[in-house]
């Protein structure tokens, strides 16, 4: 039997074409399809999800987070952060080395409604033994190792480098340096998190190439991307020359929102949206995915641009094909979401509170066609914008 569903009345988002429509989508087998292929099916059959007053997208991708629950100090239950807050794809990033990906993989990936994709941390223990995992470079994966695991496992799309002090210790850029020829050798991206120095970005950027990524690219911390005069220091505007991405990563303490003001007054480049949601962050300062979204609206970007951010352009950031489109014939991972009015009181990461008019709500939550989550008290107030 086919399984066909119709989400009727909602405004959908198309992220490639960053518009907001009234229209029904179509989910046939667990795959998108137009209405009236659906309808070409038994209509007793067809499953009818009223999405009226709800906003309806592509399913919500995090491009970093921490589910490794109770083997690292930072991991939290995958579906209390996926989706049953409308996040249908987290990346954890770095969490798991060569020596425990299996377990991450029996123990979290094989029991979780939400999918879970991972950068494996060049560091063979991951973040299972602490969180200075690069100080000894003793502990460094191998090629072949690396080699060995990106061929036998397919959720691992790219490889976690945490290039910060606390991190490194006395290793310095050479952990970089490490994943970079790992990286060229297998054509995978490198996601590189940056704090506070050494190194400094003067040496980090420079080993950067097209497709890597720059996570907690807006913290408020001393030696960022910007200068005091608000510009991009000149290897950063290298790097986005050359097709490195700029990633949030918000974090306990890594995004700010000083530091988003001041490059979103310069410069129109696009970005994406992640978290870094582990289980002492959840309840403050971050929130859930969409909670961090609606800080970006609040700083004045525009519901297509924030939802662009956490489906295509994360889809395309790790050369995913079948997420972050409404493409027929593409597996049908929605999320469906209201837009609560009011006034509420967020915090970056610094403590720097902001005034949020809207805040995005989950609502529903479809996997492959079926409901994985459903609000049942949630509130139709979303309009079009």
């Amino acid at each position: 039997m086919n399984e066909a569903v119709i989400i009727q009345d909602g405004f959908v988002i198309d992220p490639e074409a960053l518009t907001i429509t009234k229209m029904d989508i179509g989910i046939l087998n667990g795959k998108f399809a137009s209405i009236q292929q659906v309808q070409t099916q038994d209509r007793k059959e067809i499953q009818y999800i009223n999405a009226s007053g709800y906003y309806v997208s592509p399913g919500f991708i995090d491009l970093h987070a921490h589910i490794f629950k109770d083997y690292t100090e930072l991991g939290i239950e995958p579906d209390t952060v996926g989706v049953e807050q409308g996040v249908t794809t987290i990346v954890d990033a770095g969490s798991s080395g060569f020596d425990n990906y299996s377990l991450l993989k029996e123990e979290i990936i094989n029991s979780s409604k939400t999918e879970i994709l991972t950068l494996i941390n060049i560091s063979r223990k991951g973040l299972c033994h602490g969180l200075s995992e690069l100080a000894n470079l003793r502990d460094l994966m191998t090629l072949e190792e690396a080699e060995q695991i990106f061929k036998r496992e397919k959720n691992i799309v790219g490889l976690k480098a945490r290039m910060s002090g606390s991190v490194v210790k006395e290793s310095g850029i050479q952990p970089l340096k490490h994943a970079r020829n790992i990286a060229d050798h297998l054509h995978k991206p490198i996601m590189v998190h940056i704090g506070n120095p050494p190194p400094y970005l003067q040496e980090i950027f420079p080993l950067l190439k097209k497709g890597d990524i720059v996570t907690h690219a807006f913290h408020g911390k001393k030696h960022g991307v910007l200068n005091e005069e608000g510009e991009l220091i000149p290897e950063a505007s290298s790097a986005i020359g050359r097709g490195v991405r700029f990633d949030i990563g918000h974090g306990t303490s890594s995004f700010s929102y000083k530091t988003m003001r001041r490059f979103k007054e310069k410069y129109d480049m696009a970005f994406t949206i992640s978290t870094d949601i582990y289980r002492k962050n959840f309840s403050y300062p971050v929130g859930s995915l969409m909670v961090t979204m609606s800080k970006l609206l609040a700083l004045g970007y525009s519901l297509t641009e924030v939802v662009e951010a956490v489906t295509k352009r994360a889809a395309d950031t790790l050369l995913l094909t079948e997420q972050g489109t409404f493409t027929l014939g593409t597996r049908a991972d929605v999320t469906i979401f209201g837009l609560e009015e009011g006034e509420s009181l967020l915090a970056d990461s610094e403590g720097d509170e902001l005034i949020c008019h809207q805040i995005l709500t989950p609502y529903m939550t479809l996997k492959t066609g079926k409901v994985a989550f459903k609000k049942d008290d949630g509130i139709k107030n979303a309009r079009a914008l």
